[in-house]
């Protein structure tokens, strides 16, 4: 018993970047940031990269087709990573990453750029679920948290750096340039990360759970991206043709969404459901805050685009500050309720955006919202993704990331196309445009309430 003490103690001091876990951390750090810097730094090259290809009216197809895609990758990344461990699925994800570059960096069509982030979003999502099950399977409870830190701020770089490096490249010299550059810079990190993988291989493979999950169907999961894609681009306009394909992406997600669910996720059943529920709800709120939000400065309060540029940049930073806060509160503070904390904020940041309408209050009113739903999503995401791999029988953590990737999107797509729709409701109005955001905002209100309400459910016993 004495002898074993020291030995328990030691494994107790052993942090992130100890022998037993730094070439695993290095890994996923290195991950993290090649995927966020590419994913960043494609964003303001694809609007010159439609223009060049004489695609601008498809333009919505390109920019939705990644989030619609992500559901595809997300689900073949977490059956792949259940069955095999998630060092298979993350380097196909990295390797396939690659090839989605050349591929939008060689097109000759505005078809072939839209292959290309449909693949690049497959990629992604790979990518994304992986990362979350490799932590789950080779971390112990007390390093999740900080590791979940970490990823988040490996962003930070990327988001300061990349959208601005992109740009000026496109801007002086060709929005091939970018994608090339990226596939250039990637490519050797990923082989390095790839090999890195492949020599820790020897860790065993989860072990296989009693409680079997059915394994959602591929057909399934591309019925679902493809109701997924065709909703995005329903809400992008509103002719007969945007609203048959909204009616048609809505239906689908309607018939095929819940099968890529935990049964009974969306009466919000305790455990896993209500987990992966919350994810949705939140995602749908801060994207859809991320979305209108810089419209409003643009349009109306007529902010410049550097300040708005910078409420990006202080997002990005307070996101991951929330997130090293959350990573240190694990032993002092239940999950659900840092949950519960971050959708709180989410509801005052939709609050700070709604009074930043009113004219007798400075813009930087909507801009500050920004940075407190980043605050919230720094505390809360990290929570809910540990939460969830808690609830996650032995060998189906794969199956739960898949299952939050899978409603973040959903949340995304779902609320950002009703506050869409009330938004041009209230641009109908005929008033000066303030009405359709303070509809858009006041939908926002209901999820963030309902995710704060709903919190307690998703907590471990």
């Amino acid at each position: 018993m004495a002898e074993q003490a020291p030995a328990r103690a030691e494994a107790a001091a052993e942090g992130l970047f100890s022998r037993t876990y730094a070439a695993a951390t290095a890994s996923f750090a290195g991950v993290m940031f090649l995927t966020g810097f590419a994913a960043l730094a494609v964003v303001p090259t694809l609007p010159v990269a439609a223009q060049d290809l004489d695609g601008v009216s498809l333009y919505p197809m390109v920019a939705g087709c990644f989030v619609a895609a992500s559901l595809l990758g997300g689900v073949l990344g977490g059956g792949w990573a259940d069955r095999a461990g998630a060092r298979r699925p993350l380097a196909a994800g990295l390797v396939l990453a690659v090839v989605t570059l050349l591929v939008s960096a060689t097109s000759t069509t505005i078809w072939q750029l839209a292959a290309g982030r449909f693949l690049d979003g497959v990629a992604g999502g790979m990518v994304a679920v992986s990362i979350n099950t490799a932590i789950g399977q080779a971390y112990p409870d007390r390093l999740r948290p900080r590791a979940l830190a970490l990823m988040s701020t490996c962003w930070i770089v990327p988001s300061l750096a990349g959208p601005p490096l992109a740009g000026l490249v496109a801007a002086w010299w060709s929005w091939r340039a970018v994608f090339f550059g990226l596939a250039a810079l990637t490519l050797l990190p990923a082989l390095a990360v790839v090999a890195m993988l492949r020599s820790r291989s020897r860790q065993a493979a989860p072990e296989p759970s009693d409680e079997r999950t059915p394994r959602p169907a591929l057909l399934v999961a591309a019925a679902v991206s493809a109701g997924a894609a065709l909703a995005q681009y329903g809400i992008s306009g509103w002719d007969l043709r945007h609203l048959v394909c909204t009616a048609a992406g809505l239906a689908l997600l309607a018939v095929f969404a819940a099968r890529l669910l935990p049964p009974g996720t969306w009466r919000a059943a305790r455990g896993l459901p209500a987990t992966v529920l919350l994810r949705g709800l939140a995602s749908g709120v801060y994207f859809t805050l991320e979305a209108f939000v810089p419209l409003l400065l643009d349009t109306v309060r007529r902010v410049p685009a550097a300040v708005t540029g910078l409420a990006f940049t202080g997002a990005a930073i307070a996101w991951a500050g929330a997130s090293w806060v959350q990573g240190r509160l694990h032993e002092r503070c239940p999950r659900h309720r840092l949950v519960a904390a971050g959708a709180l904020l989410l509801a005052a940041a939709v609050a700070l955006a709604t009074a930043g309408t009113l004219p007798a209050l400075p813009a930087l009113t909507a801009a500050s919202a920004m940075l407190l739903a980043a605050v919230g999503m720094g505390l809360l995401v990290p929570s809910l993704t540990l939460l969830s791999l808690s609830h996650s029988p032995p060998g189906r953590q794969g199956y739960a990331s898949s299952a939050m990737q899978t409603t973040q999107n959903l949340g995304q797509i779902t609320v950002m196309g009703l506050a869409s729709a009330l938004f041009h409701a209230g641009l109908g109005t005929g008033s000066t445009g303030l009405a359709g955001y303070v509809a858009a905002f006041g939908l926002l209100l209901v999820p963030s309430v309902l995710a704060a309400l709903l919190a307690a459910r998703a907590r471990t016993v």
